[in-house]
């Protein structure tokens, strides 16, 4: 008994010196560090939006604020997109609410490890919620530590990401515009690879694989739809599929 004691000892000693070592600064550290792969990833699509910006109709000062303002990389394409055409604002406006609207899934999961937090930390983690940001974090909220500044670590990955964003805007409206042609590279593909990088290592059960599936199906089949509307079909689709197949397999998958 005395010996089982003391290695209850130890090991509470051990997860009690684990804690002690998170701290605000650590986490923050750690934030950034997980998100660099991402950001390296997202640097050519900031470019690149910065290349086509001008050309597009928006200003220098214009550009620099769509990103630092909305920092939503699909949706300031599709903004781009939009302004060239000659849509009004309204339309743009419209548009972009409709393809950031799966941030609500996003928000939805980080619910349940932020709702008690003040106001003044949720405005701006709202504010920075991207998909990179997200998968990023939703692991760190979902650690079995009791650490009190995860939070931190959100911040430290999304200052990190939201910093690369504007300088990569920057880049592409300075350095961009001296290079020809530059959106004809494929360096977007980047964000691609990125996006299957992170999706990838979630495909472990069944309801997780059908839902994969059913989205880029869905997708693809739902590309021709106006206002994007297509991204939105395939993620009902691919959330109702999930979850049926899961109720299905009784939760055991």
């Amino acid at each position: 008994m005395a010996i089982d004691q003391s290695f209850a000892s130890i090991v509470m000693n051990l997860v009690s010196s684990d804690r002690s070592r998170s701290n605000p600064r650590s986490e923050l550290l750690a934030g950034a560090r997980d998100i660099v792969p991402l950001v390296v990833g997202a640097i050519p699509f900031g470019i690149i939006f910065g290349t086509l910006a001008q050309g597009s109709g928006l200003s220098f000062a214009g550009a620099i604020a769509m990103s630092a303002f909305v920092f939503a990389g699909s949706s300031q394409f599709i903004a781009l997109g939009l302004l060239a055409s000659g849509s009004g604002v309204p339309l743009v406006v419209l548009t972009t609410f409709v393809v950031n609207l799966r941030h609500l899934l996003y928000a939805a999961s980080l619910v349940p490890h932020v709702g008690d937090l003040p106001q003044r930390w949720k405005l701006p983690m709202g504010f920075w919620l991207t998909d990179e940001v997200f998968m990023v974090a939703i692991r760190r909220f979902e650690a079995c530590d009791a650490s009190p500044h995860k939070p931190w670590y959100y911040v430290g990955a999304a200052g990190l990401m939201y910093l690369n964003w504007q300088l990569c805007t920057w880049l592409g409206l300075t350095v961009g515009q001296l290079v020809p042609n530059a959106a004809a590279w494929g360096l977007d593909f980047a964000m691609v690879a990125t996006f299957i990088g992170m999706v990838v290592p979630y495909l472990k059960t069944a309801p997780m694989v059908t839902t994969v599936v059913v989205a880029g199906g869905v997708a693809l089949a739902a590309h021709g739809l106006p206002h994007q509307l297509g991204l939105m079909v395939a993620a009902i689709a691919a959330i109702a599929t999930g979850m049926g197949v899961e109720r299905l397999s009784g939760g055991s998958q």
